[in-house]
């Protein structure tokens, strides 16, 4: 088994981009989730409501950041800004719980606004703030990623949900940080709970529900009507539609595109 795919999701809800290798921190890979778009009230944002957030791409050098525009004739210029992970925070909500956030700027806010057309500011994730996973299962903490900080798919999986599809659909869909190929079966994940990838360990602690977000076409930003529907059609267990494992870092370290994967317990 071996590590075929990394992608960051810088902010929540945004683009991916592929690396070939990832620094994993106890929140995740650095950088990922650490951005979030929240309305003016501070209601978090995602592709539920602006599929168009696909097409935000942003690229980290350091804590720097650039976003280049989805429309040209909407917004000309990229986004360049450095990212302030402290001073005052603002409270936020996201998934109707409080958390908090450092806002960005007006200038940040009126360019996201302008190119997704919907009010909006950027926070990003406060230096101070623990937000830990979700208590009722394992020990650690997360940015603003969905209760845990990494997820794990395999193309097996992938592979077999598309054989239910009149058009396949790629991998970026379920939008996974780590691709594990080589399980020789589809869902093979579903059935490991620890996992050595190269010098880093990842406790699997639960298997992702699914929600809409599946649908977005990540390339155009549109919203479909699959691959959600298929999935449920096999995949539904008490009342959630399940592809992927969600995880967490036991251990920090450097993970490579081609390294080994072990399990070390099922």
């Amino acid at each position: 088994m071996i590590v075929t795919e990394l992608t960051v999701y810088p902010l929540k809800s945004g683009g991916g981009t592929a690396l070939r290798e990832a620094e994993i921190t106890p929140r995740g890979i650095r950088h990922d989730r650490a951005l979030m778009l929240v309305t003016p009230s501070g209601r978090h944002l995602s592709q539920r409501e602006v599929p168009r957030m696909a097409l935000l791409r942003p690229v980290y050098d350091g804590w720097k950041l650039r976003i280049d525009p989805v429309d040209p004739a909407v917004v000309e210029t990229p986004l360049v800004l450095d990212v302030r992970r402290d001073g005052p925070a603002r409270d936020i909500t996201l998934f109707r719980a409080p958390s908090r956030g450092v806002d960005q700027g007006d200038a940040a806010a009126g360019w996201f606004s302008a190119v997704l057309g919907v009010p909006c500011r950027l926070v990003s994730f406060p230096d101070d703030l623990v937000r830990p996973v979700d208590p009722g299962h394992v020990r650690g903490e997360v940015g603003y990623a969905d209760t845990y900080p990494l997820l794990v798919a395999s193309p097996e999986s992938l592979a077999e949900l598309n054989t239910r599809l009149r058009e396949p659909v790629p991998m970026n869909r379920f939008r996974p940080n780590i691709v594990v190929s080589g399980w020789g079966e589809p869902f093979g994940e579903d059935r490991a709970r620890r996992l050595r990838v190269g010098d880093v360990e990842i406790e699997l602690v639960k298997p992702c529900g699914r929600c809409m977000i599946v649908n977005v076409d990540q390339e155009t930003g549109v919203r479909g009507r699959e691959p959600l529907r298929a999935l449920a059609a096999f995949r539904t267990v008490e009342q959630r539609i399940l592809f992927g494992q969600r995880g967490v870092p036991r251990t920090a370290g450097v993970i490579r595109v081609g390294d080994p994967v072990v399990v070390l317990d099922r």
